[in-house]
C-alpha cells in the first residue's frame, strides 16, 4: 500500500498520458492500416491542433469549445491536404511517403514557429478545471481527471463509427478490398481523403485537449511522432484495443517508469519496439516481398522495371562479367571499355577534379562546410548500400555513424590523434556495433526494415544522452585535441588542411566500396536484391550475404563519422540524431538509389542548403529543407542517376548488370 501510495498520483498521470498518445495513434495507424500512407507529419498535425487550441483559449468554456473546433477542423483540412500530396506517390510506396512527409513536417513546424512564435504558448482553461481534487489522499489536478474522460469519449466514439456505421464499414473496405468498394458506387479516392482527414482531426483534437500535458511548443510534433509510432508498433494495425493498450503501457513508462526505473525509462519504449518488429520479422518471409504489386517500395518497383528491360537488352549491348567478354571477344571488350567504361568514369573524374579545386576558390567557412558535406557523403553512400544494393531502406545508420564518431572523440581526448588510427579504429568499432544489430534488421523488409532501423538509432541516442562520461550527454564533446593527418606531423586546425584530409579519406573509402560493389561478392549482393527467392533457392546464403553488406555499410558509415568529428572538431547528440538519419536517405533518393557518387552529390546539396543558403535566410533552415524534401521526391523519382540515359536505354547508373559509379 505505501508503494501504490507513493506512485499514485505518476500513474494515474500515466493513464492521462497513455490515452492521449492512443487518440494520436489512432489517428496515424488510421492513416497508414487504412490509407496506405507512412505519415512522419502526424506529429506536426498534433502541434496544429495543440497552438490552435492555446491561441484561442481565454479561461473560459466557449474558449475551450472554440479552440477544439478550430483546432481539429485546421488539422483535418491539413490530414486532406497530405491525401492530395500523397495520391501521386501511391504505386512508389512507403520510402517515398515517408520522405516527403517528413519534409512537409520539417516545413509545416517552421512555419508554426514563424507564425506562432519560439516560445511554448501558455494554456489557459476554465476555472472550475484548474485547480486540484483530492484523489486517494492525494490532491491531482482536474483538469487530467477531465481529460481522462474526455479521451475515453473521443476514443469510445471513434471506435463506435469505425465498427458500427457505414462510414466505417467503407473505410474498412478501402483497406481490404479497394476494387469492391468502388464496384458498390463508392469512389476510393474520396474515401482515402476522408480518412486522412479523420486521422488528422483526432491529432488536432488530441493537440487541443492535450495542449495543458504535452504543450504546443519547439519539438513537440517530434516527440509526439516518436511516442506515437511506437504505440502503433506495440498495438498492431488490427486491434483499436491492442493500440488502447499499447498507449497506456507507454504513457506508464514515460511517468511511472521514470520515477521506478529512471536508469532504464529511455531505453525500454525503443527497445520494446525493436523487439516487437523483430518478433513479427521472424514469421514473414523475406520471399514473400518479391511478388508485391504496384504498392511496393520503390526499390522494388524500380529493381522488376530494370530487370524486365535487361532481359530485353541485345546481348552484345554490354558484357554481364568483364572476365567472360575479355576471354570470348577481345577486340569489343576493349571497344566497351573505351566507351561505356569511359563514361562511367566521367562522373568520378569530374568529381574528383571539383573536389580538389574548392580549395582555391571557396572562404575558409566554405570549405569547412564542403569537409561536412564528405562526411555527410560518406554516410549517405553507406545508406546506398544498404537502400539501393542490398534493398534494406533504413533510418538508423547514425547508429554506427554515432559510434565512430564518439571512438574518434575519445581515442584523440586519450591522445590517439593520428587519422589513420583513427579511421581504422573508428570503423572496426561500428563494424561490431553493426555486427550486433544486423541479426535484428536483415531478416525483415520494406516498411519493417525503417522501424527497425528507427528504433535502433533512438535507442542509439538514448545511450548517447544517458552515458556523459563518454558522450558528454546533451552537451556534446569538444575539446579534444586536433587530429594529425600521419604520424610525426601536426595537429590539423586549419580548413584547407582539414579538408584535404577529408579529400583523401572520402576517396579512398569510396574507392573501396566501388571496387566491392564491382566484384563478384557485389553482384551476389545485387542478385540479392533483385532476385532472393531464386538465389535462396540455388543454395546462396543470403541472410549472411545481407550481414556482411550491413557489416560494411556500418563500417562505411563510422568512417564518416569519424571523419565529421575531425572536421568539425566538436560533437554534439544534434549531429547523430534521428534528422541526420532523414538527410542521408534524402541524399540517396536525390542521387539515385545505385549511385555512389549521386549519395555524395545529394549530400552536397543538403550541406548547401541546411548551412550555406539558410545563413542567408537566418531562421528558415528547416523550411528550406522542407521544401528540398518535398522537390526531390516529386522531381527525382528515380535521382539523378536516373537522368543519365545513353542511347535511348536506361542509365549505366542504374542497370543491374552495372553498378553506377
Amino acid at each position: 500500500m505505501e508503494l501504490l501510495d507513493a506512485h499514485l498520483v505518476p500513474a494515474v498521470d500515466g493513464v492521462a498520458y497513455g490515452l492521449l498518445l492512443f487518440v494520436v495513434a489512432a489517428g496515424l495507424s488510421l492513416a497508414f492500416g487504412t490509407a496506405g500512407v507512412l505519415n512522419l507529419s502526424h506529429g506536426m498535425l498534433y502541434a496544429i491542433g495543440a497552438y490552435t487550441g492555446a491561441e484561442l483559449s481565454d479561461g473560459t468554456w466557449g474558449g475551450l469549445v472554440l479552440g477544439f473546433a478550430a483546432g481539429t477542423a485546421a488539422a483535418a483540412l491539413a490530414g486532406a491536404g497530405l491525401s492530395a500530396a500523397t495520391v501521386p506517390l501511391a504505386r512508389r510506396g512507403h520510402l517515398a511517403q515517408a520522405l516527403l512527409t517528413f519534409g512537409i513536417a520539417l516545413a509545416g513546424g517552421d512555419l508554426l514557429i514563424q507564425f506562432f512564435g519560439a516560445d511554448e504558448l501558455p494554456v489557459r482553461v476554465p476555472g472550475a478545471l484548474d485547480s486540484s481534487v483530492h484523489l486517494l489522499g492525494h490532491r491531482y489536478p482536474a483538469y487530467r481527471l477531465c481529460f481522462i474522460a474526455m479521451a475515453v469519449a473521443l476514443a469510445a466514439f471513434g471506435t463506435w463509427v469505425l465498427t458500427r456505421t457505414r462510414v466505417g464499414a467503407a473505410v474498412r473496405a478501402s483497406a481490404d478490398d479497394p476494387q469492391m468498394l468502388a464496384a458498390t458506387g463508392h469512389n476510393p479516392r474520396a474515401v482515402h481523403t476522408g480518412v486522412l482527414a479523420a486521422a488528422g482531426a483526432l491529432a488536432g483534437a488530441a493537440g487541443v485537449l492535450g495542449a495543458p500535458i504535452i504543450g504546443p511548443g519547439p519539438g513537440t510534433s517530434e516527440n509526439v511522432l516518436m511516442l506515437s509510432l511506437v504505440v502503433v508498433v506495440l498495438g498492431g494495425l488490427r486491434s483499436l484495443w491492442a493500440t488502447f493498450a499499447a498507449a497506456v503501457a507507454v504513457g506508464e513508462v514515460q511517468t511511472l517508469g521514470v520515477s521506478v526505473l529512471p536508469d532504464l525509462a529511455p531505453y525500454l519504449l525503443f527497445a520494446a519496439m525493436a523487439a516487437v518488429l523483430v518478433f513479427r520479422s521472424r514469421f514473414t518471409e523475406p520471399e514473400a516481398h518479391e511478388e508485391r504489386g504496384p504498392s511496393s517500395d520503390p526499390v522494388s518497383r524500380l529493381r522488376r522495371l530494370l530487370a524486365a528491360r535487361w532481359e530485353n537488352r541485345p546481348r552484345a549491348a554490354a558484357p554481364a562479367s568483364v572476365r567472360e567478354a575479355a576471354a570470348a571477344d577481345p577486340g569489343r571488350f576493349g571497344a566497351w571499355l573505351r566507351g561505356a567504361g569511359w563514361r562511367q568514369a566521367v562522373p568520378l573524374l569530374v568529381l574528383l577534379g571539383v573536389l580538389f579545386a574548392l580549395p582555391g576558390v571557396l572562404d575558409p567557412y566554405s570549405i569547412s562546410l564542403a569537409g561536412s558535406a564528405l562526411a555527410l557523403g560518406l554516410l549517405a553512400v553507406s545508406v546506398t548500400v544498404l537502400t539501393g544494393y542490398a534493398g534494406l531502406p533504413t533510418l538508423g545508420q547514425t547508429a554506427p555513424f554515432a559510434v565512430g564518431a564518439y571512438a574518434t572523440a575519445n581515442l584523440a581526448d586519450a591522445g590517439w590523434t593520428v587519422g589513420p588510427v583513427q579511421i581504422v579504429l573508428s570503423a572496426l568499432a561500428a563494424a561490431v556495433f553493426s555486427a550486433v544489430t544486423g541479426p535484428a534488421v536483415i531478416r525483415a523488409r520494406g516498411t519493417t526494415v525503417l522501424m527497425i532501423t528507427l528504433a535502433v538509432g533512438e535507442l542509439t541516442s538514448a545511450v548517447i544522452n544517458q552515458v556523459k562520461s563518454v558522450t558528454g550527454g546533451a552537451d556534446g564533446l569538444v575539446g579534444f585535441p586536433a587530429t594529425r593527418a600521419l604520424w610525426g606531423g601536426e595537429g590539423m586546425t586549419e580548413e584547407r588542411e582539414l579538408y584535404v584530409y577529408a579529400v583523401v579519406v572520402a576517396v579512398v573509402a569510396v574507392a573501396l566500396t566501388l571496387l566491392v560493389l564491382r566484384s563478384p561478392a557485389g553482384k551476389l549482393l545485387t542478385g540479392t536484391r533483385g532476385a532472393e527467392a531464386r538465389m535462396r533457392a540455388s543454395g546462396h546464403p543470403v541472410g549472411r550475404y545481407l550481414l556482411v553488406a550491413h557489416i560494411c555499410a556500418g563500417a562505411l558509415a563510422g568512417v564518416g563519422g569519424s571523419l565529421m568529428v575531425t572536421v568539425q572538431q566538436y560533437l554534439s547528440p544534434a549531429d547523430v540524431g534521428f534528422e541526420i538519419a532523414a538527410f542521408a536517405l534524402l541524399a540517396v533518393v536525390i542521387g539515385g538509389t545505385t549511385s555512389v557518387v549521386g549519395a555524395l552529390l545529394g549530400a552536397g546539396l543538403i550541406v548547401f542548403t541546411r548551412d550555406w543558403v539558410a545563413g542567408s535566410w537566418p531562421g528558415h533552415g528547416p523550411l528550406l529543407l522542407g521544401a528540398l524534401f518535398i522537390a526531390a521526391v516529386y522531381l527525382l523519382p528515380r535521382g539523378l542517376a536516373g537522368l543519365r540515359t545513353v542511347a535511348g536505354r536506361p542509365s549505366p547508373a542504374v542497370s543491374p548488370g552495372k553498378v553506377a559509379p
